[in-house]
């Protein structure tokens, strides 16, 4: 799920890596991180009633990680939202259990907070309250404000700005530790580019 090589940020940045989550694309690899999720869920110990997946990618974690959930002893309901307003039928943007209680969003990144903002506004629309947000991979890389490097990441501005705690399931740290482990010396040779990234954008 992790590529090496020049990929272009949507903040215009030249990364040394990218995380694509779409590349959970069987049973057994979104099994597996949806066992991720639900561990390091429970590990936080966050109370939360409901899971909201926003579309895309959130709709099949917030379904997977409710089954993994379920599994591990927390059966939770969850819901996603549609991009486009459904005319017909039971109408609306909302599908799933009625979005009530305490509702933790999932997400696989969080690049600008745009979704995330999204999310709390739909959930605030339907009466309930936003308390969490889990991802997959957290860059801890600045965010960008009006073109510019601003002083927090992404995840610290939805922590701060929107007050609502993030738990990830892995870090930028943690995939340099991982890097300069030895246990993948052809991965390892990755190491000095993503260490130059992170010492330039990190926080």
């Amino acid at each position: 799920m992790l590529r090496f090589g020049e990929f272009k940020t949507k903040a215009g940045r030249l990364s040394p890596y990218f995380f694509n989550a779409g590349l959970f694309n069987d049973g057994a690899k979104l099994g597996r991180l949806a066992e991720f999720y639900a561990h390091r869920l429970l590990d936080a110990k966050l109370e939360f009633d409901m899971l909201f997946g926003p579309a895309y990618k959130g709709i099949t974690l917030a379904a997977a990680v409710s089954i993994e959930l379920a599994r591990l002893g927390k059966n939770v309901p969850y819901a996603y939202n549609r991009k486009e307003a459904k005319d017909h039928g039971e109408g609306g943007t909302l599908v799933g259990a009625p979005v009530q209680g305490r509702v933790l969003i999932i997400d696989d990144v969080i690049s600008a907070g745009t979704s995330v903002r999204e999310s709390i506004a739909m959930i605030q629309a339907a009466g309930a309250t936003p308390c969490g947000v889990a991802i997959a991979l957290d860059r801890q890389e600045k965010a960008t404000e009006n073109g510019n490097d601003a002083p927090y990441s992404a995840v610290q501005w939805v922590e701060r700005q929107l007050g609502l705690p993030v738990c990830a399931i892995a870090t930028l740290t943690d995939l340099l530790q991982y890097l300069q482990s030895g246990s993948d010396a052809q991965l390892g040779t990755h190491f000095a580019s993503v260490a130059a990234y992170r010492d330039r954008y990190g926080v």
